[in-house]
This record gives C-alpha cells, sequence and structure tokens, in this order.
C-alpha cells in the first residue's frame, strides 16, 4: 500500500479510531508513569493490607484464611462451634472481607514476576515491590473504568462529551490515590459502570418499538441483579443498590415488569447465597464481623473497640445510638463530602443540573437512578462508618458515595455542554478552548500532586517493611504475634497476628473480659507483643499531658490507661513488667518500637518480673 494512502487511512480512514486509542493509552500508561513516580507511597491503609495478605494466603492455596485475627472474630466462632475445640488456630477464617477482590487480587499476585522480598537485606529500602505490583493491578483497573466512561459518555451523549467526561474522570486526583491504595474501589467502580451501561441499554427496549425479544430483556435484568451480587461480593454495604436498581425497573414502562424484577431479585440471590452459606456455616452470621460494623463507632464501640473486643456486651446499646450515628454521617456528607463528590467540584454540577430536564427518557431515568443510589449509599456509608474513616478520610473502604462519581462526572459535563451551547458562540476553537479550560480546572489538584518534589514511598510512622520482617522473623512461622497494627505484621511479615487486646489486665466477670491473658486462652498462646512507633509516640505524649493534669507523680498512674501503664510506667521507667506477664525479652531495644517475646527463646534482653 503507498505510504500517501497509508496516511490517509491513519488519519481520516479507519485506522483513525484505532491510532486516537492507541495515543490515548500510551497518554494514560505515561500518566501513571509519572504518578508513580512522583506520588506512590507503599500500603497505608488497614484494608488495603488487610486484603493483600488474604489474597496472597487465598494464591498459596491456603483458602479464605487470614493472618489478621480480629478477637471479634474468635468470639464468633467460639459462640457458634458445637465442639470444645479452640476458637483459634493456624488457619484462621476470614470473617471481614467479601470475596471477590481478594480472589482476583490473589490472581494478580500469582502472575506477579517477582517474589516477596527481604527487605532486610535492603541497605536503601523504599518500595516494597509488591505494594506496586497491587498499584499496578488497580491502575489497569483504572484504565478499564475511564474507557467505560467514555463510551458510556458517546452513546448517552455525544463524542466530545465523552471525551471530556473520560478526561475529567482520568484527571481526577482522589481516584489516582484510590489505585495505588491497595482498596477495593476501583473494582467497585468498573462493576458500578457495567450496571449503569445494562440499565442504560434495558431502558430503550422496554418502550413501543423496540427490536429486542422478550428474552433478552429479561436476561439483561439478569445481568443487573448479577452485577450488584458482584459489587455485594466485592464490599457488603453495595448489597443495598439492589434497592435502586429495583426501582429503576419497577419504573420502566412495559407490562412485564414482575418478570423483570423476579428475574433481577433471584439472580441477586442465587449469585449471593453460596458465599452467606460459607460465612453461615463457619460463623453463625451472613456477614461474619462485617455485619456488625452497625454498631462500631458508637457510644458502647467507639473507633475499632468491637473489632477488638473478644467478649462483647451488646445489653447496653440502644436505638438511640444508631439513630445518632445517622444523623451525624448525613450531616458530614451533606456539609463536607456530596459538593465535591469523587474529590471533584464537577459534582456540583450534576446537583444543579438536577433542575434541568433531558428530553431523553433513557437519561432522565438514568440519573433518577444515580440519585436514589447516592440517597441509599449515603444511609449506609453514615450507617457502616467505623475508625476507618477517622483514620483516612477519603481513601478507605468506607467512603461508598466515591464510586457514583464518574456517572455523575457524567451528567456533571452535560450540564457544562448544555450551558456552552447557551453561550451562542459556535465557533470550533472556542469550544476546544472552553472543554480544555474545563478538563485542566478540574484536575489541577492532579496537575499539583505530580509536580510536587519526589517523596519517599515509605509511609513511616508506622509501616516500615524491614521493622516489621525483623521482629517478625523473631518468632516461627506458625506462631502468634499480638500487635497495634496486625494488618501490617500479617502482611509484610506473614506471621499470624491479633489485634491488641482492649485492656492488658482487667478484674471483671470472665463472661467480659477483653484483656491480654483472656486472648492469650484461646487455644493458642501469644508468643510476642508488637508496638508500632506511633502507638508507643502516642503513648508518650498521652502519658506526659496525664501527668501535668494531675500535677503529682502519684496521680499519673491513675490517669492513663493500663496499656499506657504497662508501657510507660512498666517498661521505660521501672525497666520491669507486671508478674506474671509471659513476655518479657526486648530482643530489639526499647526504641523506636515495641516488641516484647516469650522467654522461650534464646535471644534478646530479658525485663525484669516474674
Amino acid at each position: 500500500m503507498p505510504l500517501q494512502d497509508v496516511i490517509h487511512k491513519l488519519t481520516e480512514g479507519s485506522g483513525s479510531r484505532v491510532l486516537t486509542l492507541a495515543l490515548v493509552f500510551l497518554g494514560m500508561l505515561g500518566l501513571a508513569v509519572w504518578y508513580d513516580k512522583a506520588a506512590f507511597k507503599n500500603l497505608s491503609t488497614i484494608e488495603g493490607m488487610d486484603a493483600a495478605q488474604l489474597a496472597r494466603n487465598i494464591s498459596e492455596g491456603q483458602g479464605f484464611s487470614t493472618q489478621f485475627v480480629r478477637p471479634f472474630s474468635i468470639h464468633l466462632l467460639r459462640e457458634h462451634r458445637t465442639d470444645n475445640g479452640p476458637p483459634l488456630g493456624d488457619r484462621h477464617p476470614d470473617l471481614a472481607n467479601a470475596p471477590l477482590y481478594p480472589l482476583l487480587l490473589a490472581g494478580a499476585l500469582k502472575a506477579m514476576p517477582f517474589g516477596y522480598p527481604d527487605t532486610l537485606a535492603s541497605k536503601q529500602f523504599s518500595v516494597y515491590l509488591p505494594d506496586l505490583w497491587i498499584g499496578i493491578f488497580n491502575q489497569a483497573l483504572f484504565f478499564v473504568a475511564v474507557w467505560m466512561v467514555f463510551r458510556l459518555g458517546r452513546r448517552l451523549l455525544d463524542e466530545p462529551a465523552a471525551w471530556v467526561s473520560a478526561a475529567v474522570f482520568a484527571g481526577a486526583d482522589l481516584f489516582w490515590r484510590l489505585s495505588v491504595s491497595g482498596l477495593s474501589t476501583m473494582l467497585l467502580v468498573v462493576v458500578f459502570l457495567a450496571l449503569v451501561e445494562v440499565l442504560s441499554r434495558l431502558e430503550p427496549e422496554t418502550r413501543e418499538g423496540a427490536t429486542r425479544t422478550e428474552g433478552w430483556v429479561t436476561r439483561r435484568a439478569a445481568l443487573a441483579g448479577a452485577l450488584v451480587a458482584a459489587a455485594a461480593l466485592t464490599r457488603y454495604s453495595f448489597g443495598c443498590l439492589l434497592v435502586p436498581v429495583v426501582a429503576f425497573l419497577a419504573a420502566l414502562p412495559t407490562p412485564r415488569r414482575p418478570v423483570l424484577l423476579v428475574s433481577c431479585v433471584g439472580t441477586f440471590l442465587a449469585v449471593m447465597a453460596p458465599w452467606v452459606i460459607r460465612n453461615y456455616s463457619v460463623s453463625g452470621t451472613p456477614f461474619g464481623t462485617a455485619g456488625y460494623t452497625l454498631f462500631q463507632d458508637t457510644s458502647l464501640f467507639p473507633g475499632w473497640e468491637l473489632e477488638r473486643t473478644l467478649n462483647p456486651n451488646f445489653s447496653l446499646l440502644t436505638g438511640g445510638d444508631l439513630w445518632r450515628k445517622l444523623v451525624t454521617g448525613l450531616r458530614e456528607i451533606v456539609t463536607n463530602e456530596l459538593p465535591r463528590l469523587g474529590g471533584s467540584w464537577v459534582a456540583a454540577f450534576f446537583l444543579v443540573g438536577l433542575l434541568v430536564p433531558f428530553r431523553s427518557s433513557t437519561l432522565a431515568r438514568l440519573r433518577v437512578f444515580v440519585l436514589v443510589s447516592l440517597l441509599v449509599l449515603a444511609a449506609a456509608q453514615s450507617l457502616g462508618r467505623t475508625g476507618l474513616t477517622k483514620d483516612s478520610a477519603e481513601v478507605n473502604t468506607e467512603n461508598l458515595l466515591v464510586v457514583l462519581a464518574p456517572v455523575v462526572f457524567l451528567f456533571g459535563v452535560s450540564l457544562f455542554f448544555v450551558l456552552l451551547d447557551q453561550v451562542g458562540l459556535k465557533a470550533p476553537a472556542f469550544r476546544v478552548f472552553a472543554m480544555g479550560a474545563f478538563t485542566l480546572l478540574a484536575s489541577l489538584p492532579l496537575g499539583f500532586s505530580l509536580l510536587m518534589p519526589v517523596n519517599s514511598a515509605l509511609a513511616y510512622p508506622p509501616y516500615y517493611p524491614p521493622y516489621i520482617q525483623q521482629k517478625a522473623q523473631w518468632v516461627g512461622e506458625t506462631d502468634l504475634v499480638m500487635a497495634d497494627f496486625p494488618w501490617a505484621v500479617a502482611w509484610y511479615g506473614h506471621r499470624q497476628s491479633v489485634w491488641l487486646s482492649l485492656k492488658y489486665r482487667e478484674e471483671t466477670s470472665p463472661k467480659y473480659r477483653n484483656d491480654f491473658y483472656a486472648l492469650n486462652e484461646q487455644g493458642k498462646p501469644i508468643r510476642a507483643l508488637y508496638l508500632s512507633a506511633r502507638t508507643v509516640r502516642s503513648i508518650e505524649t498521652q502519658a506526659l499531658s496525664a501527668w501535668l493534669r494531675a500535677g503529682r507523680p502519684e496521680n499519673w498512674e491513675e490517669a492513663v490507661s493500663d496499656w499506657d501503664s504497662f508501657v510507660l510506667l512498666g517498661v521505660y521507667l521501672k525497666a520491669e513488667i507486671p508478674r506474671g506477664f509471659p513476655l518479657k525479652r526486648a530482643p530489639f531495644g526499647l526504641q523506636p518500637e515495641l516488641f516484647l517475646g516469650d522467654s522461650e527463646r534464646n535471644s534478646g534482653k530479658p525485663i525484669k518480673g516474674e
């Protein structure tokens, strides 16, 4: 073929679209490399490391077993067992995570071209390569989501609106942060976009003059139910999307609505059933510990206390606590999150656009679906908030509304084009300039992230893999460690780790004991106590403040909690531990982290105590 014909085909013929897509893909790839070079950090979220260690266990053939042990999961297992066997063993079933994301992540880790590195051998440690690999996996999902937004925008709006919508989404700094967090958010975005795609294709085929068969429409309703189930199996709280999906199907202009509803709900239940049955057979609950998030971060169980509780007492919980949690969460969403949904002011265009009617019934019904989804997920997000939201405000699995942001951007961009048409200037150059300016302004936060000086990839304190691996290697491969960051010990140290008990000693009824000794009696002895640098510093600061408030040294011990007293008064000031405490050796010193091991090891300086 002559060179002139090749150039014509690539610029104006059938090859132009392929060339455009190739250039966009290379641009996105270059942006990803730039972002990872400038802003990548090792995993720093609880859920990210929890999912990673669970996925590794799956990839190694250990099934859905976790090395991150929550005391509350021990309680559920113990209450459900009919025999007298110990509830804690070498393989502890995971009761906290939905299965789909860890399962897919396990496949990615299985295909990882390198192993899990021994960071102790590195003189200048920076990037933990498996963390980077997980980021690349999620960025691949991000690329797929951007392509899906473009396809959806081109079909529902037009090509210019599709390009701007995809560019605004691709330029959202929050989604790039989520892509390297190790969270399941990018997978949820892909599933939700697929659901919107199915519903947008289903709606026109229920009107008069539709060309599709009734079987095709019924299968699409079933597919919608399956996608809602996939979202719920990625993050349980997304099962509530069944409500807006059912409402969408019930409002369709077809006499076959009952068939569509039965097909959708039936498929949802059929897909969910196997995992719910597994959870119930293991723990006697349909969703394990995740089903109790409703009670977390209440006056009875503030922060993460419920998950750290071995013997909870729910009798004091009232409906007022739940109502207060709901109202407080909704107020936070309305005042702070909704106007900047997805980390972008483009969400405000969506809210204003609610006043502008659509001529297309498909767009009108989809917008109502998104609005109802926002309301339902806002309630679920409010009631499901735990200490995770306080630990990381935007980048956490409890941020449900962010999953809807790409479709919200799409509708926000549609209002922008309505306003652009109202200006009356039809010059192509002006329109291109306006679209570029809109996209550039929406992407400014990402631009600032890319232009910042390159920072360290370390998320320290408290996560420094060489420190964690050093401590983990001191205990045996099947030994149990109690830690204040067990998710990190499980992921980086590859050791079973139970969350720090609420107290180290508690004088109360055995029925409600939540101390070290109660956990140490669950069938597997605790071989080490590991407190991170962040917790040690927090205890020091808290104790100093208590000392100043008390005014007298003799009141100091009464002003701090028992773990604080254990660490400061015992370990640091008196170099002495309480009598009967089994962990007496400090093989790595007392700073910047505190690691105490049992006396069966041959290394480590013993601390006084009987």
